[in-house]
Parts: C-alpha cells; structure tokens; sequence
C-alpha cells in the first residue's frame, strides 16, 4: 500500500543491502519501516489537530462555573436561597453526591413538608430573636411554608361572559357596608362604557383570635345574595394578605383566565372605573401583555422600628427591597396574572403583600410602571371636595363607604363641566 511513497536516498541503499539477506528478513524489516511511517503520521496528526483546537476552542478558566454560596443568617433570605436551589436549572437533578446531600435543605427531599400546614417547630431555634418578636411575626413564621389553604365561598361561575376587567378587591368580614357601598358605586357589575365589568371580594377567615365575632351566618346569606365573594380557610391578617394574593392568582387561573385585565385594590379605595377603561382602550396593543401600573415605590428599604406597622427584623430579611406598586390598588393584565402565579410559586412568602408581588415581578424581570392617575397616598386636602380632581383619576385611597358614593354620583352628572376647574 506505500509503494508510491518516495523513499530516502540512505533508506533506498539500506534497501537495496538487505534484498541480499534474504525475503524473511525484507518483510522484518519493511514491517517495521510502516510501523515507524504510522507513527510519524500519527504524531502528525495529533500536532495539527491540538493546533485547530487551541484557535477555535474558547479558553475555560480553572474556576469553577457554580458554586455553592454562603447560607444567608436571615430566615426569609435563606429560606428563599433554598427555593432557588429547587428551581435552578442547573441543579433540577437528583443529588448524587454525600456531600451535596447534605447541604440540601431537609425539605427537599420531602416534598410533602411543605403542603402540611401544621406549624414549623424548627422556626424558634433557627431565628436568633424569636422570642422578642411581635406575636404576628411569631404566627407568620411558623406557618410560613403553608401555601394551599381550602376555598369555603367560590364563584367558579363568575367570569363566564370572559370580562374586560375584573376588580378583585380585598375585604375583611366585618366590612359589609365597604362591600355594599363598592357594589353602589365604581363596583357595579355588569356593562360599564360598554365593557364588561365583574367584581369580587377576597376573603379570608375573621379569626376570634383578632376580636372579630362570629359573622359567617351573614357572610353566607351576602355570598348567596350577591354571588361576589371568596373565602378561604386561612386567618385574615395583615401579614396574611400575601396568602391572600396568591390564592386569587390561583383562583383566577382556574376560573377567570379569560379575563383581560385586573384591577386589584383595598375596599377603602375609591376607583374611577370609567378612567381605567378609556385608558386600557387606548393602550397600545405591545404594552397589554406585560401590563403593571400603579403608584410606585422605589429604593425602600425594611423598616426596623418594632414600633411599626411595616417592621421588618434583620433576623428575618436583610436586603432592599424591590421596586412595587402600593398595595391600595394597582392594574394589571390578564396574561400577566396567569405567569405571576407560577413564579410566585418561586418565592418565599413575604409578610407584606405589595412587597411580596415586586418580588415576583423581579424574578420575571420586570418593573411594575408608574401612573400618575394611582394616589395611594390620597390628592392635596384642598382639592377633596372638587368633584373635577377625580375626573382623570384611577384610584385614590383612602374613602369612607358615604364619600365612595358621593364621588360616584358627581362623575356620573352628565352637567359636570371642568373646563373652568384649577384642577
């Protein structure tokens, strides 16, 4: 097969001296001759092949691509740190490793830990200032994994003329005449500016433990009435209002998913629905599918005074917190809603609702936009009283159930004229 191969001068001599020792020895030494050219072709081979490979393959630094970080002291961030663990791509595998085992969380090789609601004995030993903290902190930590609480009111029934805009509004119990007076005012059901127009209140349990009485017989005769409410099994509390959020999420994706938008605020709010309508009709069809405006907060941080509605302890969260829209009332759209759910799976629960939500927001890269029409922290105090300061207004908080009404009926008088107004 290498007789074509042009030879040496000194190998053709070499040759031509061992054709006279015989035909054994010229096959020995032909077959060593092609295992030296095999060789040589080999090592050639290999020099050009590291050669391509060191132009075209990137260099890859000894470090290592991920690696495991530090465990945070706080609770909430360390918890969070090991929802990140379950959902990274990278790791979504089975660990192999002893090793990595035991840097695992405890619960998440037991995946029913976390659908038990019965409280987390653990929590006490594993938050330095427990003892010390408010007894609301105290609940909330230890019920803190429970995520799924059972439905007792629902309306599966309630967005079958698939809305245009659903308002979802937080109540307690105890709050009929705030229901009532929304019901008589912007949260009328059924055709406003020729869309339609559903509301619901969201509900959970009035717990003897918070001084309520014991409302359920007139709760059930109102949901039998009015067919807008929802309630679920958990305590209706200030820092339970993330539940609150979640379990409307979940509701909305099993039963109103159709519905195009969302306003979702408090039931001390006053909404100037015909507004957000005309604004959501002039929306720029690119702008709907990721739509979130309100009244924005930016660059706060927790507050640390226990004396504080808002107090947030080191021991819990440290950090700043993203941007988010006030929890009086902000507008989103449908679509948005139904991949807010999936992701809020994703966070650690928060015991500040609106906080909780930006959250989410951040891990789907986005930022809720700020709206001039959303005034959480209510309009200057002159101008309270000038039906014309509401006209071009979304939302503004807070009003009593009487001033909800009386607001109503000025923007509906078709003689009011702001042409003339200062404001």
């Amino acid at each position: 097969m290498f007789l074509n191969i042009p030879l040496h001068p000194g190998f053709v001599a070499q040759r031509q001296s061992t054709m006279a020792v015989g035909p054994r020895k010229s096959r020995v030494l032909g077959a060593i001759l092609m295992l030296i050219f095999i060789s040589l072709l080999v090592v050639v081979s290999r020099k050009m092949g590291q050669h391509k490979h060191s132009v075209q393959k990137p260099y890859i630094p000894s470090t290592r691509f991920w690696r495991w970080w530090k465990w945070s002291e706080s609770f909430w961030n360390r918890e969070q740190q090991q929802l990140d663990l379950i959902y990274n791509p990278i790791l979504n595998v089975a660990p192999t490793n002893d090793s990595l085992v035991a840097r695992m969380p405890w619960w998440l090789n037991h995946p029913q830990a976390l659908k038990r609601c019965e409280p987390d004995r653990r929590v006490p030993r594993q938050v330095e200032d427990y003892n010390t903290l408010p007894q609301r902190f105290q609940d909330f930590l230890l019920y803190m994994h429970c995520r799924a609480y059972p439905i007792l009111i629902n309306q599966p029934h309630l967005c079958d003329d698939r809305p245009f805009l659903l308002l979802a509004i937080k109540s307690l119990a105890p709050h009929f005449d705030r229901r009532q007076a929304i019901r008589q005012s912007w949260g009328q059901a059924g055709s406003v500016a020729n869309r339609t127009v559903v509301t619901v209140f969201l509900l959970g349990i009035a717990s003897p433990a918070d001084n309520f009485p014991d409302l359920s017989g007139m709760l059930s005769h109102e949901a039998k009435r009015h067919r807008d409410l929802l309630q679920w099994e958990y305590r209706d509390s200030f820092f339970n209002l993330t539940l609150k959020e979640t379990h409307f999420l979940e509701w909305f994706g099993q039963h109103c998913s159709h519905a195009h938008y969302i306003l979702k605020g408090d039931d001390d709010v006053f909404v100037n629905t015909w507004q957000i309508i005309r604004y959501l009709e002039h929306l720029p069809e690119v702008m709907t599918k990721d739509l979130f405006v309100g009244d924005v907060i930016r660059n706060a941080s927790p507050h640390r005074d226990h004396r504080l509605k808002y107090f947030i302890p080191e021991s819990v969260f440290v950090g700043d917190y993203p941007p988010y829209a006030g929890g009086g009332g902000y507008l989103y759209s449908g679509p948005l809603a139904l991949r807010l759910y999936k992701v809020s799976q994703q966070v650690a629960l928060f015991p500040i609702d609106d906080v909780f939500t930006g959250m989410c927001l951040k891990k789907m890269g986005l930022v809720p936009e700020e709206h001039k029409g959303f005034k959480t922290f209510d309009v200057d105090k002159k101008y309270r009283e000038n039906p014309c300061a509401y006209k071009n207004l979304m939302l503004v908080h807070s009003r009593t159930p009487q001033e909800m009404i009386q607001i109503w009926s000025w923007l509906a008088d078709p003689n009011l004229d702001c042409q003339n107004s200062t404001r």
